[in-house]
């Protein structure tokens, strides 16, 4: 249902470095950039994650990723936090949201709460 997805930032050299570090385990890498902005895919025809230095981000958002089984939301985990992330949730399960959501969160340099789910046992 959703064709992209679009942050504001308030630094695009530092988010980019972020997002291309952070988002690697899940496939994704910079596609393309531009003065003020910058889009990442996973290379197979969609460039859906956007980042863009249009004015002041608004509130932190909270954007869930799917990755493809728990050792991918671990490599996430692990990246987010290399690439300068602050921690917002260790790697794990997460029952109250059923029983085989396995999940880990990163703040990025906005604040926003990117997570990496795999829903698989």
């Amino acid at each position: 249902m959703l064709d992209h997805v679009t942050l504001n930032v308030r630094d695009l050299a530092r988010s980019r470095a972020f997002y291309e570090q952070a988002l690697r385990p899940l496939g994704y890498s910079l596609a393309t950039q531009w003065e003020a902005g910058a889009g990442f895919g996973t290379g197979e025809g969609a460039t859906d994650f956007w980042i863009s230095r249009r004015g002041e981000p608004s509130a932190p958002v909270h954007l869930a990723l799917r990755a493809s089984d728990r050792e991918t939301v671990d490599a996430f985990h692990r990246a987010g936090l290399e690439a300068g992330g602050e921690d917002n949730g260790s790697p794990g399960l997460r029952p109250d949201y059923h029983e085989h959501y396995y999940s880990a969160y990163v703040l990025d340099p906005d604040g926003n709460n990117i997570e990496a789910v795999h829903h698989g046992p």
